[in-house]
């Protein structure tokens, strides 16, 4: 677990690698003054079908929840302003829990002995690191068990200090249901590159593109399981081989440049530079981008319906299906079938009836598909996971 600066920095072996529960505190009951405890800041869809964001404060008492909720949108705003999150907001259901502290602001702001009394534990120092903000995970995942569902959970820490980091599955406690935790600070304009960055890591499964001085060769021999990195030094080689040469979004061509994971020599990454290697960067590269939609759909569906799949439908019965609402990169292509073969005219229709769609008799199946037909997908793979259907029989 580590956090990104606008050059490497890697965090020790110490509690921020464990669970983090490093009180056993208990959440402080929220007072009748503070309001909802949870509350919906974007519901797009049914839990089962989206990417469900808990974001929480902490260092906030019960006078300035209404300053979190500020904060916290502010912050979600600029992250949902990186691509791919613009184009994929819609996939997220996005859940504000209030979790109220004894007192303002956190621990190691603005001095490493400064104590706050607060939910989460927040404190920056973290392992001797003044800008890596660290939290209490077992507080966290308490409260985010107040949501209607958790797939990834964002920290806002009341302080203007710049920090954040990042915790993956291993980090959390045993039977989190989520597999992500990002902390960020409030008050600074750059924290919110920390969360879209963490991200890479718990939703796209990027690894760091960055290297630490001195750490050496990367000792192999086996290929790094991310998509973002690679032995090979040849680009038709690489994992990434179809976007080789591509003009970039961060502004370099796609091919393999030395250095990764933190290791100096031996391994390489698609671009100079991009928001998984520098805060300096605020794009993902075209690699990096391509893993973060797969990552959204390994989470969400395009495709849902009110109408239950379990249950025969009449050949009379209207069924509508919606749509996740994407944009920019997004190209989702709806289309329907009868017993498996396609209806060319129905293909974009969001409302129909199994009789208008040419169905006499009973037990004909009639599915909706969708796809996504991004070309911020190359790999055949990864886009078969933006497909979704439903299917009804009809009785």
């Amino acid at each position: 677990m580590s956090v990104p600066g606008t050059g490497p920095v890697r965090g020790g072996t110490g509690p921020a690698h464990g669970t983090g529960d490093l009180t056993g505190r208990v959440p402080v009951a929220v007072p009748a003054g503070a309001g909802r405890a949870v509350r919906p800041l974007q519901h797009t869809g049914p839990v089962s079908g989206r990417l469900d964001l808990v974001v929480m404060g902490d260092g906030y008492t019960a006078a300035e929840q209404d300053e979190f909720a500020a904060d916290a949108e502010e912050k979600l705003d600029a992250i949902f302003g990186v691509e791919p999150y613009r184009s994929y907001r819609g996939l997220f259901n996005i859940w504000l829990v209030n979790a109220v502290s004894r007192e303002s602001g956190v621990s190691g702001d603005p001095a490493a002995d400064v104590v706050k009394d607060t939910a989460l534990g927040s404190a920056f120092y973290c392992e001797g690191l003044e800008r890596l903000l660290c939290v209490d995970t077992g507080a966290v995942t308490r409260y985010a068990a107040l949501a209607p569902a958790a797939d990834i959970v964002f920290v806002v820490a009341h302080s203007a200090k710049y920090g954040g980091a990042g915790y993956s599955t291993p980090d959390l406690p045993p039977g989190s249901p989520f597999h992500g935790v990002a902390t960020m600070s409030s008050g600074n304009e750059r924290s919110y590159l920390i969360g879209a960055h963490e991200l890479g890591h718990s939703i796209g499964r990027l690894a760091d593109e960055y290297q630490y001085p001195g750490y050496g060769p990367y000792p192999g021999p086996e290929e790094p399981a991310a998509a973002n990195l690679t032995l090979h030094r040849d680009p038709a080689e690489a994992k990434w081989h179809r976007w080789a040469g591509v003009q970039d979004p961060t502004g370099s061509v796609v091919g393999t440049y030395e250095g990764g994971g933190y290791y100096e020599t031996g391994i390489h990454r698609p671009t100079e530079t991009s928001l998984m290697r520098s805060l300096e960067s605020t794009e993902f590269n075209v690699v990096g981008r391509e893993a973060m939609i797969a990552g959204f759909y390994a989470d969400a569906d395009a495709l849902t319906s009110a109408v239950p799949t379990g249950r025969p439908v009449r050949a009379d019965r209207p069924i509508r299906v919606r749509l996740a609402p994407l944009g920019g990169l997004a190209d989702l292509r709806l289309t329907w079938s009868v017993d498996g073969r396609q209806v060319p005219w129905a293909a974009g229709v969001r409302t129909t009836t199994p009789r208008a769609l040419g169905v006499r008799g009973h037990g004909h199946r009639i599915t909706a598909t969708v796809t996504d037909g991004t070309t911020a997908l190359r790999d055949p793979a990864l886009r078969a996971r933006t497909t979704d259907a439903l299917t009804w029989t009809v009785r």
